[in-house]
């Protein structure tokens, strides 16, 4: 059997971390069967049926979002809204199969009954006023709304994938709508519609839609359709142990992207949040997608660490091709810097990139220290850099500048080389040189190698930087 899987967002906001990670389970789980030879596909559906809160810019952000993400779907993404005939033609076969029926009960009614139903205790909050009713009761000029006949014994049953049997008496379930007074469908009923025309084998999503299992479960009967299997996966909590909020970081993708994570890095923190292989904490795609199942996803809540997320990120980092991390820190010095950066910026970052690297823990710190490197003459001193180039410091530049200028061999070792010698001949230890060296060409007290700085600046932009200090203001 082939798998189909879905992620089916409303399009009325950000792409937010649960749903990435919902996107996430889905598409690895398509593409492990994909890759296991029992064949794998996942789709991508935008619920816009709330036309009042769906947004293009929301749909365009979902789509950009997992795009960065590196989650491919199937073919074009289907609109829900578009669908809406096939909804109602399910609506209207259940109706005439008897196994639906006409409700114009108003609104002050309906209100009445869930006001007795909390007062008894009951769980059903409709009490079935118009399910036996003769239609020639109905009132004139009420449009009515269309419910299912759900049966009122025994219970519905879920083998969920991840919660294990879960069941539901039948009496605590409502008759639902399923097409409003207005003829639009209800979210239920498109989902499973969708769902079935879809292929879709397997629905994996956060087990705030438990409940809604069980309604979709007895539509599915009704409509005489095979029930896909469910996965209910926990949500994602906050340190805290409450509910992932904006004060957690439960931002949208975009937010993290544009702080400076990669997409990698993402994706393996997500799938770590309620789905482990062994002690492996560090898991490539590939290996994610040869590694995953439903088996492996706990049942509690995940703790959503931020701190966690950043130290995974500066190992990506670390891991990273240079170009392409040259690239990404490119993008953000023209935007941040615009005409300040020197034309041989690019080939400076790459020279310097394996030693900044170390050093970062997203792609934000790392354009930030890649200024060194970037940025054209003069360079601008912190106030602990200028510190470094009080009297004693300008002494010892002046008297290493022109050792510099002789040096023949230009590359780290042979700068240290040189530097050390000029630091024992004249009575000082090799950081008392180095730190101004480093202050003058960095304007800062934090900096890879002094030595490695000078190898990437080159002969021409080092000398050229000391003399800027040496001028004075």
């Amino acid at each position: 059997m082939t798998v189909v899987t879905r992620f089916a967002p409303s399009p009325t906001g950000y792409l937010h971390i649960g749903g990435a990670r919902t996107a996430l389970y889905n598409w690895l789980f398509a593409k492990h069967h994909a890759c296991h030879g029992t064949g794998g596909k996942f789709f991508l559906r935008i619920e816009d049926t709330d036309r009042a809160r769906s947004t293009q810019e929301a749909v365009d952000a979902i789509y950009a979002g997992l795009t960065w993400l590196g989650l491919d779907w199937e073919g074009e993404p289907v609109s829900q809204f578009a669908r809406a005939d096939l909804h109602r033609a399910a609506a209207e076969r259940l109706l005439a199969e008897g196994k639906a029926y006409r409700c114009y009960c108003s609104t002050e009614e309906l209100a009445a009954m869930r006001e007795a139903a909390r007062k008894e205790g009951r769980q059903r909050m409709y009490d079935g006023t118009w399910r036996d009713r003769d239609p020639a009761d109905a009132p004139k000029g009420v449009d009515p709304v269309i419910r299912l006949k759900a049966p009122l014994e025994g219970e519905t049953v879920i083998e969920d994938r991840v919660q294990g049997r879960v069941t539901v008496a039948n009496a605590q379930l409502d008759d639902m709508v399923l097409l409003r007074a207005d003829g639009t469908p209800t979210y239920m009923l498109a989902v499973v519609v969708d769902d079935h025309d879809m292929g879709i084998t397997h629905v994996i999503r956060g087990d705030d839609h438990l409940t809604n299992a069980f309604r979709q479960t007895q539509l599915y009967l009704a409509l005489g359709w095979d029930a896909p299997q469910f996965a209910h996966i926990p949500l994602i909590h906050g340190q805290d142990g409450a509910k992932l909020s904006k004060r957690h970081g439960a931002l949208g993708v975009e937010a993290y992207r544009d702080a400076g994570f990669l997409p990698e890095t993402l994706r393996n923190y997500l799938l770590r949040l309620g789905w482990g292989h062994g002690d492996d904490e560090i898991i490539s795609t590939d290996q994610a997608i040869d590694w995953f199942g439903l088996e492996n996803v706990g049942k509690s809540a995940a703790r959503f660490d931020i701190a966690k997320l950043t130290n995974l990120n500066g190992h990506y980092i670390r891991e990273a091709d240079d170009a392409r991390l040259v690239e990404l820190v490119m993008e953000r010095l023209e935007a941040g810097h615009p005409g300040r950066l020197a034309k041989d910026a690019r080939d400076r970052l790459f020279k310097g990139m394996a030693g900044l690297k170390e050093r970062a823990k997203t792609i934000s710190e790392l354009s930030e220290n890649s200024t060194i490197y970037a940025l054209q003459r003069p360079i601008e001193m912190t106030e602990k850099a200028q510190q470094q180039l009080g009297a004693d410091g300008l002494a010892l530049l002046r008297g290493l500048r022109p050792v510099l200028d002789a040096a023949g061999t230009w590359n780290d070792e042979a700068l240290m080389a040189t530097t050390r010698e000029f630091a024992e001949a004249g009575g000082h230890k090799l950081g008392a040189v180095a730190q101004p060296v480093r202050a003058a060409l960095t304007g800062s007290t934090v900096s890879p190698s002094v030595f490695e700085i000078m190898d990437v600046l080159g002969r021409e932009e080092t000398l050229g930087r000391l003399d800027d200090v040496l001028a004075g203001p």
